[in-house]
């Protein structure tokens, strides 16, 4: 599988940025490229010894039009929200630019999702709707390594994407509109990839590791 850019592990794991204002949306993206990525992802560690998830790639014009609608409609929905990162107040005037910046980018997201060459939807069989932690975590905790994955692979391959949910708040109506089995399947985000207008990325800024790391008691 040929690789873009020579990285390290460490770095490739470090500068695989939540990419939103810097994805190209003219340039498309081969359906071998995305296949080499899912490959990739294939291979993620599960929670049993059985593959339980899918990938829905999305790249009909329209279909990618009706997924960023809904997109677009719950956006709109979790703006509104008080208690929305988009609408939190810092003290600290770093921390309140940051915040401002991602809501910029989040915005732009929401305005020219229709615009990226390829979405993929990660799925798994089985819901997790009023399950239990275990449950959950299980379920959880298999199709995120599989989906983080595929986003370090098109890393490596030049091409930007970031993690959303926020057209899960329509998860039914999405499923409808690309035959998702709802009620077996469960949706786990929406996932925009392109190439990347630039290919320098590099690590973001994080709180002290000292504040969130406790050794053998909080």
């Amino acid at each position: 599988m040929p690789i873009v850019h020579n990285l390290s592990p460490d770095e490739l794991l470090t500068t695989t940025r939540a990419v939103r204002k810097r994805l190209d949306f003219d340039r498309p993206v081969p359906d071998d490229v995305i296949r080499e990525c899912l490959a990739v992802a294939q291979q993620a560690p599960t929670a049993s010894n059985r593959q339980n998830w899918h990938f829905m790639v999305v790249t009909d014009a329209e279909k990618r039009m009706a997924l960023a609608e809904l997109y677009r409609k719950g956006w709109q929905q979790y703006t509104q929200s008080p208690t929305a990162a988009t609408n939190l107040e810092y003290d600290d005037p770093v921390r309140a630019a940051v915040q401002e910046r991602v809501g910029d980018s989040a915005q732009y997201l929401a305005d020219n999702m229709h615009r990226a060459p390829v979405l993929v939807i990660p799925c798994i069989a089985g819901r997790t709707d009023n399950a239990p932690a275990l449950v959950q975590s299980a379920q959880w905790g298999t199709i995120m390594p599989a989906a983080w994955s595929l986003m370090l692979a098109a890393r490596a391959r030049g091409i930007g994407s970031v993690f959303t949910c926020i057209h899960l708040m329509h998860e039914e109506s999405a499923a409808e509109a690309l035959g998702i089995p709802y009620r077996r399947v469960m949706q786990a985000g929406l996932i925009p990839m392109a190439y990347t207008i630039g290919d320098r990325f590099r690590p973001a800024h994080r709180e002290s590791l000292d504040d969130i790391t406790h050794w053998n008691a909080w």
